[in-house]
C-alpha cells in the first residue's frame, strides 16, 4: 500500500475529476460517493431534506457528494458497514469501538461538508469574478484533517497524544432521534441517535477531554437525559471555540507507514490554552442547544454565579436523568 501523502490545498484542487482523498485522476463522472452514507440517510429519511451551506445556498443531503476512486470508495464502504453495525447495536458496542475508527468516520463526514463548501465558494468566486479569499488558518486545519483521514487508505500511526477527542455517552433518546451538528471552523461534531450520543473534536490533541475532565468523570456510564447530553455538547462546542492553539504535527513518511506526532502545544506568549470562559457567551451557546426545550438566555443565566444546568447540581453532583422534570416538554 502506498504511503504517498496527497495535499489538495497545495494547488487548491477541488474538482470532480480527482479523487478527494487519494488525488488520483478519475475515469468517470460516476465515481462519486455520498458525504452522508446511504444507510444513515435512509434510516432517518434525510435524502431530500435541506442542508444549508455557509453561502446560504441550499442542497439536499443526497446532493452532498465527493469525487472518489473505486478503491477508496470500497474502503469507505467497509468503514460505513462497521459503523452502521455498531450504531444499530447501540451504546455498549459504540463505546467499545476503536476511537480511531470513530474519528475516521466523523472526519469523512466533516471533511465531505468542507469539500462541498469549498466547491460552492469556488463557483461563487467564478460568478463574481473576485479572487478566492480563503483563511490560511482554516486551510491549515483542513489540510491536517485531510492528511489524517488518509489513514483510511494508507498505514498511519499516531504517536504521542491522539490528535482528537472522542466522547461516547449513554443517552435515553426518544425513538427515531437524529440530531447532527458540526462546526467546521473549530472542527467539532456531535451526533445523537439510538441510545447514545457522540462528540468528536477532530483536531485538539485530546485537550477538550482534559478540559472537561470533571464532567466526564461524573457522567461516565450514567444514562443521560437528551437535555443533559445537549448541555455537554454545548460545553464542548464552546470550549472548541475558546481553544487558543493551532496544532502542528510532525509528519514522517516511511516506505511502510506514515508517522504522525502532535507537536507540543506550549506557547511562547504563555497565553492559556483556552481563553476565558464567559458565562453569558456560554449561555448563548446553551440556549441554541436547548432550543427543543425553549429555555431562554435570561432563564439560563438568571443567576450568573450558578447558571442553569441539568448535568450537575449546585454542589457539583451529577443529577440523575430520572429525576429531571422539564416544564417545557
Amino acid at each position: 500500500m502506498s504511503t504517498h501523502i496527497y495535499n489538495p490545498f497545495s494547488d487548491f484542487r477541488f474538482d470532480n475529476q480527482t479523487c478527494f482523498l487519494s488525488g488520483q485522476p478519475l475515469r468517470s463522472a460516476d465515481e462519486q460517493i455520498q458525504v452522508f452514507p446511504h444507510w444513515l440517510m435512509r434510516r432517518f429519511d434525510l435524502e431530500d431534506k435541506p442542508f444549508k451551506l455557509l453561502d446560504e445556498s441550499i442542497r439536499t443531503y443526497k446532493q452532498l457528494q465527493l469525487p472518489c476512486a473505486t478503491v477508496v470508495a470500497e474502503r469507505i464502504a467497509e468503514l460505513d458497514r462497521q459503523v452502521e453495525q455498531a450504531f444499530d447495536s447501540g451504546y455498549r458496542v459504540v463505546k467499545d469501538l476503536d476511537s480511531v475508527l470513530l474519528f475516521q468516520w466523523v472526519a469523512k463526514l466533516v471533511y465531505g461538508v468542507v469539500f462541498n463548501e469549498i466547491q460552492a465558494g469556488i463557483r461563487q468566486q467564478l460568478l463574481s469574478g473576485e479572487a478566492m479569499n480563503f483563511s490560511q488558518v482554516l486551510a491549515h486545519k483542513f489540510k491536517n484533517l485531510h492528511l489524517m483521514l488518509q489513514s483510511l487508505i494508507m498505514p498511519m500511526q499516531f504517536d504521542g497524544a491522539t490528535p482528537f477527542s472522542v466522547v461516547v455517552a449513554h443517552v435515553d433518546n426518544p425513538q427515531d432521534t437524529f440530531s447532527y451538528r458540526d462546526e467546521i471552523n473549530t472542527l467539532v461534531y456531535s451526533l445523537r441517535m439510538n441510545d447514545f450520543g457522540l462528540i468528536v473534536c477532530l483536531q485538539d490533541n485530546g485537550t477538550n477531554n482534559i478540559y472537561h475532565g470533571e464532567y466526564l468523570e461524573k457522567v461516565n456510564e450514567q444514562v443521560l437525559h437528551p437535555i443533559q447530553f445537549e448541555e455537554l455538547c454545548a460545553r464542548y462546542f464552546y470550549s472548541a471555540y475558546l481553544f487558543s492553539r493551532l496544532p502542528e504535527y510532525t509528519i514522517l513518511p516511511t516506505p511502510d507507514r506514515v508517522y504522525v506526532e502532535p507537536m507540543p502545544l506550549a506557547d511562547m506568549s504563555m497565553r492559556p490554552m483556552f481563553d476565558h470562559w464567559q458565562i453569558k457567551t456560554f449561555g448563548q451557546v446553551l440556549e441554541n442547544f436547548w432550543k427543543p426545550w425553549g429555555y431562554s438566555l435570561f432563564e439560563i443565566i438568571k443567576n450568573p454565579e450558578h447558571p442553569m444546568s441539568f448535568l450537575l447540581d449546585d454542589r457539583g453532583d451529577f443529577i440523575p436523568a430520572n429525576t429531571i422534570s422539564l416544564a417545557k416538554e
